[in-house]
């Protein structure tokens, strides 16, 4: 018995004593701090690239940006980010690249507050980036 109120009394103390309580324990200690969402403010336009669903299962798309790696992105996924307005080079590479296929460039120029959608598809046996009107929903790839 005595253990268990020993145990009781060092479990409380410590939630009250911990460093910053409201932080560490938001739901105890009043409502929950908001996270940030982020917002189109300025001179942005949001980018998404997303997969065909013929793409292929065990490919995925490597996107960069005006010459740096964006992300990857796998099957049931996609690319979405904000980009500064003026001109970008949106690059998609296949992986693996087993048969050496050259990356494939689309130039846009991206207009404050506008939406840009591209779908990676197969045209003939080339990669291609087609723009879209079309948004399917998956999960959002792990941005670079």
């Amino acid at each position: 018995m005595r253990f268990w109120l020993l145990f009781f009394l060092t479990s409380v103390g410590a939630i009250f004593f911990a460093a910053d309580d409201a932080q560490a324990f938001p739901r105890l200690f009043g409502k929950p701090r908001p996270t940030p969402t982020p917002t189109l403010s300025g001179k942005v336009g949001r980018v998404i690239v997303q997969r065909a669903v013929n793409f292929g299962t065990d490919l995925s798309i490597r996107l960069s940006i005006d010459g740096k790696r964006a992300a990857d992105i796998p099957r049931n996924q996609h690319y979405g980010g904000v980009l500064a307005a003026g001109r970008h080079v949106l690059t998609a590479l296949v992986l693996p690249n087993t048969e050496s296929r050259r990356p494939t460039s689309i130039k846009v120029t991206i207009k404050p507050g506008q939406v840009y959608i591209f779908t990676a598809a197969w045209e003939s046996d080339r990669l291609v980036l087609r723009p879209s009107n079309f948004y399917s929903p998956t999960v959002r790839a792990n941005a670079r």
